[in-house]
């Protein structure tokens, strides 16, 4: 079962009936949403030590987000958000969420 937080929420299963006859069941694709789709709530700087699930934990509470926050960049793998210090990674608002927050 795929928990609710899980990037794959959403997904299609979909089943393989193998040359014996087995049943595989296994995820579609996951299409990402364009870049533009994503909201931009601010910037970040990567320092020397951060990580992914660091960077989701500071600004999304749940270091398991990691993924939303790859998501939104242009990276194949999560830990390329923060292989080298100084890069820019964008914080966004999860896909088709438009808008940004109002000053209270």
């Amino acid at each position: 079962m795929i928990g609710m937080g899980s990037r794959y929420t959403g997904v299609q299963v979909a089943t393989y009936v193998a040359a014996d006859g087995r049943r595989i069941p296994y995820l579609q694709r996951r299409i990402l949403a364009p870049l533009d789709r994503f909201a931009l709530l601010q910037e970040h700087r990567v320092g020397d030590g951060e990580r992914p699930d660091l960077l989701a934990n500071h600004y999304l509470g749940d270091p398991e987000q990691f993924w939303r926050i790859a998501d939104a960049n242009p990276v194949f793998s999560p830990m390329e958000l923060t292989d080298e210090p100084g890069h820019r990674v964008l914080i966004t608002y999860p896909a088709g969420i438009e808008g940004t927050p109002t000053d209270a």
